[in-house]
Formats: structure tokens, sequence, C-alpha cells
């Protein structure tokens, strides 16, 4: 479904929002997750996001899921070192220096999860094209009636980072540490990003968790036990620390960290996740302010 037709579907979702934001979420969440949202005494994970979304205004939160400025944080946490090379940022695409581009790079527009271009040859690339995708991108907005009112506070910009290679030629995959008041709880691995997405679950001693779904299938691959897994977790710690919930993502390539993204609601608090029995396990990790 495109943006369009999304945005146009949920047109009542939106106008309930901003009479009600507690009477939109309890009806988003009823048709999206199959069970009635509790606000007053939630137990679910998914449950628990509706809380934050509500209830915790950090204001860290909207500079910590801008890409651009979240570089600041990471900085000020002493995690410096596992930031990509930042080549380029700016708010008007027209001046983007092309040539002055190395052969690969990475466009980002910082306030979209799909806001990406890859570019692995320079003159392949549709200079053109570019620019108006991130036009048309910075003026993209986030859907209110989702509630996460953090995203789009911080004014988007565009940046442009180095090309991380993989280590096997094949695909980056994406280590999302799930971290429940600064401590990392379960790491979701996902592979195929942009073809055939596969989820494989661990817990923080890399034991694969049978039988555990975030929405998406297991790749049926053991995946190797990282071997800076130590440090993944303590990045996690440090940048987690602030939230009540984050999910810190990074790629690795060998030994080397490289830092992602920080999410506060995975999902938005609706992704499907294997039972409500593991929904329920992920929120008894999650202790809210008023708990």
């Amino acid at each position: 479904m495109n943006n369009i037709t999304k945005s146009i579907i949920l047109t009542p979702f939106n106008l309930l929002y901003k009479i009600s934001p507690e009477s939109d979420l309890k009806l988003l969440f009823r048709l999206k997750q199959g069970y009635s949202l509790n606000l007053k005494d939630p137990k679910t994970y998914n449950e628990k996001l509706q809380w934050i979304k509500l209830n915790d205004h950090n204001l860290l939160m909207p500079k910590c899921c801008d890409k651009y400025t979240v570089r600041q944080f990471v900085e000020e946490k002493g995690c410096g070192e596992i930031l990509n090379h930042l080549i380029w940022n700016g708010f008007d695409p027209k001046e983007i220096p092309f040539d002055s581009l190395p052969d690969k790079f990475v466009i980002k527009v910082t306030h979209g999860s799909s806001f990406n271009i890859i570019c692995k040859d320079k003159n392949q690339l549709d200079r053109n094209k570019v620019i108006r995708d991130c036009t048309k991108w910075l003026k993209a907005k986030f859907l209110p009636c989702y509630g996460e009112w953090f995203y789009g506070i911080e004014k988007p910009r565009v940046i442009i980072e180095d090309f991380i290679e993989s280590a096997d030629d094949e695909q980056l995959r994406d280590y999302k540490v799930f971290c429940f008041n600064g401590t990392p709880r379960i790491i979701c691995v996902y592979t195929g990003r942009f073809s055939d997405p596969k989820v494989d679950v661990y817990d923080c001693d890399w034991q694969r968790m049978e039988g555990v779904s975030t929405g998406y299938p297991a790749s049926g691959k053991d995946i190797a036990r990282p071997i800076c897994l130590k440090e993944l977790l303590e990045y996690s710690r440090k940048l987690s620390q602030p939230f009540l919930h984050a999910r810190t993502d990074f790629y690795i390539v060998g030994s080397k960290i490289y830092f992602g993204e920080i999410t506060f609601t995975s999902g938005a608090g609706f992704n499907k996740y294997s039972d409500y029995d593991f929904d329920l396990l992920m929120g008894s990790w999650l202790k809210l302010q008023n708990e």
C-alpha cells in the first residue's frame, strides 16, 4: 500500500486523534491486535508502547528519532566511534555535491524509515530522480493517528553517508536490540530487508528463541554469534539508558559495529508477535513510570 492510499484510508483516524488520542489508539489497537487496549493497567508489550505514546514526553525522543540530530546524542553518550562517516548534509536536495561524492554512498532523508537511496555506482545514478525523490520525501508527514508525537519535530534534512560493505557479499544484517528500562533483552536479526525479509530472534546469550516471531518468518539458518556481541550490548545499554524503552539498531561488519537508529515504539505498537503470551512476556520486562 503506498503512502497516499494509506493516508486516505486513515483520514477518519487522523480526525479522531485530534479529538481524542486515547479513543483513536484504542480503536486502531483493537483492529490491528484483536484485543482491547487497557491503558489503565497495561500488561502486554504493545499495550505499554501505546501508554508511552500518550504519557512519556521525554524531550530527547524527537532528537533521537531523527537520523541527523541523533548523531550528537550518540557522541554525547561516548559512542561516537560507531557512527558511520557523514559525507554531506543539507536541507535542499539541489545542493547535493554529486561530482565530489565517492562511487558508493547512501542517501537518506532523516525523518523516515524508507526514505533511502543506496548507490553502488555513481555513474549509474539518475541525479534528477534523486533530487525529485528527496524533495518529495522531505515534504512527507507522519500519520498523526499512530500517536508517535516525537517524529517530525526536528526539521528533516538530507544526509549522505558512507556505503557500508558487508563482509560476505550478502545484504547487511540489521541487528535490532530491544532494551527495557536500559537493559537489553532480545536481539532481532533482519536479513533480506529489500527482497524477502526474514527475522531471527535471539536472547542476549545468543540462544535462538524458538517459535518466536515478530511478524516475519525466521530464515531457517543459524546466524553466527557476533564476535563483538558484548560490545553491541554495552552500546545498547548506553544509548537506551535515558528511555523507558528503546530499540537500538546496528550493523556489524566483521568485528566493527555501526550505529543505525533508535526507535521508541517499534512498529508503532501494532506489530503482531508470535502469540499473546510472548507479547505479555515482553510487557513484563518494561516497567512504566506508574508501576
